[in-house]
This record gives C-alpha cells, sequence and structure tokens, in this order.
C-alpha cells in the first residue's frame, strides 16, 4: 500500500475564464475523500489543495486533471506560457462579422430586433444566452446538469430529472427576473440611474466578450460577479436525491456567478418592471436552453474540441460588438453621441 501524507501542493490551472470555473474546480476537487480543502485563484490561475496524497507533485497533477479535463482544465506544476492563438482570429473575425452583418440585416428586414434605441432587446437577451451557453454557462451549469444526470442514472436514468431542472431554470428565471425588475422600480431609477446601469451593463460584457477572446489574462480580474457562497449550495443541491432538488437546482441558477446572467440582471434592475425583467431573463435562459438541452439528453464537449479557440474568439467579438452597440445607444439617450442605427 502506497504511503500518504497529509499536504499542501500549489498547481497551476489552464482553461479558466471567469468565477463560475473556480467553483466548479474547488467543488469538484473537495468531493475526494482525501481532499481536505481546495481554493483556486482566478487572477492568479493557481489552485491550493490540502490533503493525503499518493505519488510526486506531477503525478498529483495528472490525477486531479483527469477530474476536470472534460470541461477544458488542466493541471501543471510549472506554469506554462500563456498561448494567445492569434491565427485564429484568421477565421473568427470574418465568422463573427458575417453572424453580426446577418442580424443587421433580418433586422433591417423587421425579421428581428438586436438594436433597440436605449435598451437591451429581447433579441440581444437570446443571442447573449445562446453565447453564455457555450461559455462561462456551460462550465458551471453544464457541470450541474452532468451532476443531476449522474443522479439520474443512479435512480434509473429516468428523464424527469433533466426535465426538472430546465423546467425550474426557466421558470426561475421568469419570476426571479419579474422580482429584480420590481425591485428596480422600488429604488425609484431615474433617467440618469437608468443610463448609468445600461452603461454598466455594457462595461460588464466587455470584459466578458474580451476574456472569450483568451488574450489578455489581466481582464479576468475585473470581471464582476456575485458572492460564491450560495453556488455551493447550488453546485451541491445538484447530488442529492430529492424529487425537487432538480427544480430548486434549476432556480438557483439564476444566483450563479456567471457574468452574462449578472449582466442581464443589471438589465432588469434598470427596467423597474416585472413583466419586463421577467421576459428579459426568460428569453435570456431560452437562449441557453438548446445547449443545455443537448448536455443534459445527449453529449456536448467544446472545451476539448480542435476548433474551440476559434469558436471562442467569435462569440468574443460578438459580445464585445454588442456591448459596443448597447453601451452607445445608452450614451445616445443623453444626446452625447448621436444613435449609431435607425432602424
Amino acid at each position: 500500500m502506497e504511503n500518504t501524507n497529509r499536504n499542501t501542493y500549489e498547481f497551476h490551472v489552464s482553461g479558466m475564464h471567469c468565477k463560475a470555473c473556480t467553483v466548479l474546480i474547488e467543488d469538484t476537487f473537495t468531493e475526494l475523500p482525501h481532499v481536505e480543502s481546495a481554493e483556486v485563484s482566478l487572477s492568479s490561475h493557481r489552485v491550493t489543495v490540502t490533503g493525503a496524497f499518493a505519488g510526486t507533485p506531477e503525478e498529483i497533477a495528472t490525477e486531479l486533471t483527469e477530474l476536470i479535463r472534460s470541461h477544458g482544465y488542466t493541471l501543471s506544476v510549472e506554469k506554462k506560457a500563456h498561448q494567445a492563438l492569434w491565427g485564429d482570429f484568421a477565421y473568427a473575425l470574418p465568422i463573427a462579422l458575417l453572424i453580426i452583418a446577418a442580424f443587421l440585416l433580418l433586422q433591417k428586414a423587421g425579421l428581428t430586433s438586436l438594436i433597440t434605441s436605449s435598451n437591451v432587446s429581447y433579441g440581444t437577451a437570446f443571442l447573449i444566452g445562446l453565447i453564455a451557453s457555450v461559455s462561462s454557462c456551460l462550465a458551471i451549469v453544464g457541470g450541474l446538469v452532468l451532476s443531476l444526470g449522474a443522479t439520474s442514472a443512479r435512480e434509473g436514468g429516468t428523464w424527469r430529472t433533466q426535465a426538472l431542472f430546465h423546467v425550474g431554470r426557466l421558470g426561475g428565471f421568469f419570476i426571479l427576473g419579474g422580482v429584480v425588475g420590481v425591485i428596480g422600480n422600488s429604488l425609484h431609477l431615474g433617467l440618469t440611474a437608468n443610463i448609468v446601469l445600461s452603461v454598466l451593463v455594457a462595461l460588464v460584457m466587455l470584459v466578458l466578450g474580451v476574456n472569450l477572446l483568451d488574450v489578455f489574462h489581466f481582464t479576468k480580474r475585473l470581471q464582476f460577479t456575485l458572492p460564491t457562497r450560495f453556488s455551493r449550495s447550488v453546485v451541491q443541491g445538484s447530488r442529492r436525491d430529492h424529487y425537487l432538488a432538480p427544480l430548486l437546482v434549476g432556480v438557483g441558477t439564476f444566483f450563479l456567478p456567471c457574468g452574462f446572467t449578472q449582466s442581464m440582471q443589471l438589465y432588469a434592475l434598470s427596467t423597474g418592471n416585472f413583466m419586463q425583467g421577467a421576459l428579459t431573463m426568460l428569453v435570456f435562459a431560452l437562449g441557453t436552453l438548446p445547449v443545455l438541452a443537448v448536455l443534459s439528453f445527449g453529449s456536448l464537449n467544446i472545451a476539448n474540441k480542435p476548433w474551440k479557440g476559434i469558436f471562442f474568439k467569435t462569440a468574443g467579438i460578438i459580445v464585445i460588438a454588442l456591448a459596443l452597440v448597447n453601451g452607445a445607444n445608452a450614451l445616445a439617450t443623453t444626446g452625447i453621441i448621436s444613435p449609431l442605427f435607425n432602424f
């Protein structure tokens, strides 16, 4: 039998892009019976683990990596040089520009609404949901879906668990989005406060977009997220076999540290209206549904695809464009600049 010693090790982490990643990695490691604690730093891209391990640091890093590799993360003893993969932009930029141009043409034809004079449209909320579902949302919500799937398999593999999760997620986002809108109304936000919130939404989205490009690591320190204490309760709830656990976990995803979700929550707050806030969050959740549903009832693993760099850079460019347009539209309502579009 191998000797095991209680020690603390520090490893470098590759593949993280938001606070949701830290929650997922920490929770995965602390589920191991021989791990006492795990703490991940997004700013330094390091994880500190304490427990009774056997083997060399390199072997421990390999062991832990196998637990998180499917989510796109790897551990190493030595810090790896960051590879920006600038060549991916040769493909990502034209793809992103074509997608943006297509949406603009559809909007001009009156078939969709992506850009409005001063507000985040439902079309924008849906598109942001789509992008979130394959980036930060996929990191932690996808992990919850897989965990619920494992619980369901132990119970006989019925579809009830996954269905309840998605019903809870959609219903929770609608009701809680409306509550956020009512809170905004109770705060009596004036025009100036609404403009400030709109600009803040644009800034949050801008940072998220830059992070998706995976070029500058320092921008990940700027990402706004809520405290993660409640997030851990949601993650742990996905491993319980109570009948209503999937429903409650679905509702709880409203509070997970996803920057995209929180940018939409800020906008819902600025609406000051139950129905507008509720519909905004519902449409955002509907945008995340296709990818999460495929993950629930099939298999999806973008993190290990050879084209993931192109995919995330394309998404990042689109998010940056949306952030700049919505920020400019917020400023246009004050008369500081002229409206960019007159659809």
